[in-house]
């Protein structure tokens, strides 16, 4: 009986490709991450894509904070709690250029994890990462909760939080509905009111200087930070105009100069 089990434990081990991580395969994630290697390194010695080694990490802990027995454990709970309810879960969108539909989604979830450990909330994240990988670049509230199997409410609040970011717009088609779109001019935008938003803590921290004097150590302390604050807004403005007109795509090209399929709508 204990000979089975071990040797079940050990047929659970053996690495198998495109399958599920195995536990020894986390452990080896784990000694590349400490020792500082890429994650294209790592998924080369593990002969897994570097898509997956992405996800893995980015969904548990990421580069810091990755721990092999828990990442392996979390694995297993999300496991045991999709299988009663296997029928709800994102829509399989049929895909234009012959692409692999499982690719797609399963580079989906590699976005949205690398979204939300820039801080973005899972929804918000989620949402961001269906647009980006919709070849027109747009899509209604009705497509996003088909897409998402979400609620309304859910798409509603993301798409709030993503226009106050700048990372998307509203406008409406042909029949008056009401789209949301991510296109090339919108980082530009986002850093941009990144670089304004920098620049207004840097006017308040001068003023906090002009309160608290300028040579007593809380007014030392602010004006240090209100002149790191200056470089670093002053810059990604200047960094923000100089990429766009250097990398700009105008709207309804592609970078090698042809026009765009005008959508996919699926």
């Amino acid at each position: 009986m204990n000979a089975t089990l071990q040797a079940s434990r050990s047929t659970e081990e053996v690495a198998m490709p495109g399958g599920r991580l195995t536990l020894q395969e986390r452990q080896q994630i784990a000694l590349g991450l400490a020792d500082g290697l890429a994650y294209a390194e790592i998924a080369r010695r593990l002969d897994r894509p570097t898509s997956t080694i992405t996800r893995e990490v980015m969904r548990n802990g990421g580069p810091t904070g990755y721990r092999a027995d828990l990442a392996h454990h979390a694995t297993e709970r999300r496991a045991h709690r999709r299988r009663p309810a296997s029928s709800r879960g994102p829509e399989s969108v049929p895909q234009p250029h012959g692409r692999d539909p499982e690719a797609v989604r399963e580079f989906a979830e590699v976005l949205t994890t690398v979204f939300m450990a820039s801080g973005m909330p899972k929804m918000t994240a989620r949402v961001l990462a269906c647009l980006y990988t919709t070849d027109s670049g747009s899509l209604t509230a009705s497509e996003l909760v088909q897409r998402l199997q979400v609620s309304p409410a859910s798409i509603s609040k993301a798409i709030t939080f993503l226009e106050d970011q700048g990372l998307v717009r509203r406008e409406r088609d042909e029949r008056r509905r009401e789209r949301y779109v991510v296109d090339d001019d919108v980082w530009y935008q986002s850093m941009i009111a990144s670089a304004r938003s920098l620049a207004q803590v840097v006017e308040t921290a001068r003023q906090g200087v002009g309160i608290l004097g300028p040579h007593t150590p809380a007014g030392a302390r602010l004006e240090g930070a209100a002149r790191f604050l200056d470089f670093v807004s002053e810059s990604t403005a200047r960094a923000a105009e100089q990429a766009r007109e250097v990398l700009h795509i105008k709207p309804g090209t592609t970078p090698d100069g042809t026009t765009k399929p005008s959508s996919d709508r699926g």
